[in-house]
């Protein structure tokens, strides 16, 4: 199912950052599917990560958050890239960009321990990565309920084909094991249930 999934959304338009100008092509509620360069499947653009929000018409917005505002904070996909970056690099600081500074109780207790102009220049780091090597392409699902099921879907039956990324990915470097072992930036939901041939079907008319 993995390879009629890649065929599916490597068929879709495609866009790359900067983005701006191409807004009005993306729905306001829906799910995103990234890939990334040097990442191949079945000769096909290799899926990285596939994504949604939960809020209402906030889909553009969420898009923005990964590609463009500098806050790991707002975005588990940034911060995950930021962890690559550094377990790669065996920077000790890495203990430290897991704190979150968010709500005030976090921000009273972790502040002193941040450091706020390495941490600038890394999420400068992480943008030019995430601009430089990442594509995605999107499609209309109105309801959140809707959006978690197909997100859910896509996400288990990558997590749990055959797929395999490339010994040049940046992921192999992530702390995260089910980053590691999945090929996909992300840890939640792999082990979920995957897509029945029913539902790709339902998935296919769906999106073309």
């Amino acid at each position: 199912m993995e390879k009629e999934l890649h065929g599916l959304f490597n068929n879709l338009m495609r866009f790359t950052f900067p983005f701006d100008s191409k807004l009005h092509l993306i729905p306001e509620n829906g799910i995103y599917v990234k890939f990334e360069k040097g990442e191949i499947y079945n000769g096909l653009d290799r899926i990285v990560r596939v994504g949604t929000d939960t809020g209402e018409n906030n889909l553009k917005k969420r898009l923005t958050e990964h590609f463009i505002t500098e806050n790991k904070n707002r975005s588990i996909f940034r911060k995950n890239i930021g962890r690559a970056i550094l377990n790669k690099e065996k920077n000790p600081y890495l203990r430290y960009w897991e704190l979150d500074i968010t709500s005030k109780a976090n921000k009273e207790k972790n502040l002193k321990l941040i450091d706020l102009d390495f941490e600038s220049n890394l999420e400068k780091e992480i943008s030019k990565y995430i601009q430089t090597n990442f594509s995605f392409c999107v499609f209309n699902v109105e309801t959140k309920e809707k959006r978690l099921f197909w997100e859910s879907k896509i996400v288990a039956t990558l997590a749990q084909g055959e797929v395999k990324p490339s010994e040049n990915w940046l992921g192999n470097h992530s702390p995260k094991k089910k980053i590691k072992e999945s090929g996909l930036w992300q840890v939640q939901g792999l082990k979920n249930e995957i897509l029945s041939n029913e539902e790709f079907k339902q998935l296919k008319q769906l999106i073309t």
